[in-house]
């Protein structure tokens, strides 16, 4: 078996030593640095850690925004100049993760999970993201390439706006919240296929109606590992349990809290119906056989007489009086004829046709 070389370096790095997992993304590491208080508002777009780090005690609230994990030095010269543990620079490197809270004492770690949803493969697709929260800054670490907290600077570039005015914290909250908005995202677009899915169902269900069915249940199962952990996370930030959420940061993250709680309710919801279309899918390929079998039972009871009739006169006994009949072939076709049509008639009474 060949060994991809960047593998190989990782397998080679000492224990303490982040790097990303599996090395998989090709994408270059952008650093964006987003400094701000009530009146005054900068955005740049830094070529190296150490220009960040210069910035990084200026304005009262600093955003540190690492765009894309392929460069694990820059990752780790951040972190060594915050503070950061090894160990949790190596779960930011880690994309795997579970949605986690840590507090570090001077700062939160939160790692969660990004969704968003494919209508052409039809697929959730999930990205990392890792903040550390302090008193003046945030960092936050993106998984993969792609501007999603363009929304966030946005919001931040307008004079006057609450998340001019308030703290890291809340600028933490606001990102979180994004995150959260786009689970919303993806409940409506799975709801949507849920009732495609139904409507095929109904009417014309095939194999692939049971297999786009199973995948889709699939991916709810998914979908529920990363947002049950979440509504913990959440929870805990809430709570006030560590000195660098304030409490007017609290009352919007016990309502993004029961957002979580509305996106569980939905998951369930979803893998229920899914489940009942999984049954309905079963039942109506159990009605359908049944239907064919009732079909060719009617089939086989009428040609019984039928046959009776047939192989009675087929038999070669010399001495049968319609075999000199004139009108004996005339004969037995009509009682063919007539004991189909009173089968006929007695099945059409008996509601079996």
């Amino acid at each position: 078996m060949v060994i991809p070389a960047d593998m190989a370096e990782l397998a080679e790095r000492p224990p303490e030593t982040p790097a990303p997992e599996g090395a998989c993304h090709d994408a270059p590491t952008r650093l964006m640095v987003v400094r701000y208080d009530e009146k005054h508002y900068e955005e740049l777009s830094v070529e190296s850690v150490e220009q960040c780090l210069s910035l990084r005690d200026a304005p009262p609230v600093v955003w540190i925004d690492v765009d894309a994990l392929r460069d694990a030095e820059a990752v780790a010269k951040l972190g060594e100049a915050y503070g950061l543990h090894p160990l949790v620079l190596e779960d930011i490197l880690t994309t795997t993760q579970r949605p986690k809270l840590e507090d570090l004492g001077g700062s939160l770690f939160v790692v969660i999970k990004m969704l968003s949803y494919d209508r052409e493969t039809h697929e959730i697709h999930h990205e990392q993201m890792s903040l550390v929260i302090g008193p003046t800054y945030v960092l936050s670490f993106q998984e993969v390439k792609g501007d999603a907290f363009a929304p966030i600077r946005e919001r931040l570039k307008r004079a006057g706006a609450r998340i001019r005015r308030m703290g890291a914290d809340y600028l933490a909250y606001a990102l979180i919240d994004l995150i959260v908005d786009g689970y919303f995202d993806v409940l409506e677009q799975v709801g949507e296929r849920i009732e495609d899915l139904e409507d095929a169902l109904v009417t014309n269900s095939t194999s692939e109606t049971l297999h786009a069915i199973h995948h889709l249940k699939r991916q709810m199962i998914f979908f529920r590992r990363a947002a049950w952990p979440l509504r913990e996370v959440i929870g805990a930030l809430g709570r006030g349990e560590s000195r660098m959420i304030h409490q007017e940061t609290r009352v919007y993250l016990r309502d993004l809290l029961d957002h979580t709680f509305q996106i569980m309710d939905s998951v369930d919801t979803f893998r229920d119906m899914l489940s009942g279309m999984l049954d309905m899918y079963l039942s109506s390929l159990s009605n359908r056989m049944n239907e064919i079998m009732k079909v060719l039972t009617i089939i086989a009871t009428l040609f019984i007489p039928l046959t009776f009739v047939t192989g009675l006169y087929g038999m070669n006994f010399r001495y049968m009086p319609e075999l000199e009949w004139r009108y004996g072939y005339l004969f037995v076709w009509g009682i063919i004829l007539l004991v189909f049509l009173a089968m006929l008639a007695y099945f059409r009474r008996k509601r079996w046709l």
